[in-house]
């Protein structure tokens, strides 16, 4: 939303970035100064602090393409717009204070606009002289209105879960940077790097409208057993050599806490995947899948009855070449 003091702040400088930059490169540019800012890196640092509010407030305006454009056009406004001095004013510009204090004849440090009429220039006159009446919507593009209630600013914030805590969803407090602590609800199946837009969870309005979002960026930790791809949950299960080549009923276990049967067909390879359907990731319709994939172990070590029929098992093979389908399809 536009705000008096876009005519002061420059944003662009602020983010040490050029205008034209493009959207990807600004997001670039705002994570490094949020990292080195963040009141996580700067415990106790007021001024690291305060710096990083600036850069998000900077950010959440460019960040959109719609606030960018409007805060693109207050500012050239601003640049560009002269008005004369009246009896007994200063000859320069009039600021920001000044041309509002003459709209509401507050006495704005004597500056005074003539309307198309040769009398007095009200809301009407000076919102014409811009080629936008001031009863259309959006005047100046949207960016001046009369004084109200404004909306409080989006924040953002990140926080690393958990895998299990992801996978099942669960709320948690995070402290934002004006010293607030927010209860959140993190919701069951969120991924590494997604965004989650918590509404009015932002900062306070300054004069009694609405709170802004926070915009919460989630990491996700690795775990020891599951993996995620997509919607679905992978898990490696070590089976035996006989269950390999025989076939078996094997027990699974599941990321919520629970296990699955599943069928090994018989003459399985390390590698072969089986699928248990509506195992894995909780989404908005259904769930994903398990994928469970097979890993033939290995025995450490043999005993003397095993390493005997082992080679039994070798000399009973003859000349069988597991790697020779592979070099044909290599030489091909």
């Amino acid at each position: 939303m536009a705000s008096q003091d876009w005519f002061e702040k420059d944003f662009y400088k602020t983010l040490g970035v050029d205008k034209d930059i493009s959207e990807a490169d600004l997001k670039k540019a705002y994570r490094k100064l949020a990292r080195k800012y963040h009141p996580d890196s700067n415990p106790g640092d007021t001024a690291a602090e305060d710096k990083f509010k600036e850069i998000s407030e900077a950010y959440d305006v460019l960040s959109d393409d719609k606030t960018r454009k409007e805060y693109d056009q207050i500012r050239a406004m601003g640049s560009g717009a002269r008005f004369s001095a009246g009896p007994g004013g200063p000859g320069g510009q009039p600021g920001f204070d000044d041309l509002f204090g003459g709209l509401f004849n507050q006495g704005g440090g004597g500056y005074s606009y003539r309307g198309s009429q040769g009398g007095a220039g009200g809301y009407e006159d000076l919102f014409n002289m811009f080629g936008q009446g001031a009863g259309a919507p959006g005047g100046f593009g949207g960016g001046f209105r009369q004084a109200g209630p404004q909306r409080g600013a989006d924040q953002r914030a990140q926080t690393t879960l958990s895998f299990m805590t992801a996978f099942r969803g669960d709320t948690i407090d995070l402290q934002a940077g004006d010293g607030r602590v927010i209860t959140v609800r993190i919701p069951a199946g969120v991924k590494d790097g997604q965004k989650i837009r918590l509404r009015g969870k932002g900062a306070q309005s300054p004069n009694g409208g609405e709170p802004g979002d926070l915009i919460l960026e989630v990491s996700v930790r690795s775990h020891p057993v599951f993996s995620r791809d997509g919607d679905n949950i992978i898990v490696t299960v070590p089976v035996t050599f006989a269950e390999a080549v025989n076939g078996a009923n094997i027990e699974v276990p599941t990321p919520d806490g629970k296990t699955v049967k599943v069928r090994v067909p018989a003459h399985s390879p390390s590698g072969k995947r089986l699928r248990v359907k509506e195992r894995g990731v909780p989404r908005k319709r259904g769930r994903g899948d398990l994928l469970v994939r097979i890993e033939v172990a290995v025995p450490k070590s043999l005993n003397n009855e095993q390493r005997k029929a082992l080679e039994d098992f070798v000399a009973a093979s003859g000349d069988e070449d597991p790697r020779a389908e592979l070099m044909r399809a290599a030489r091909s």
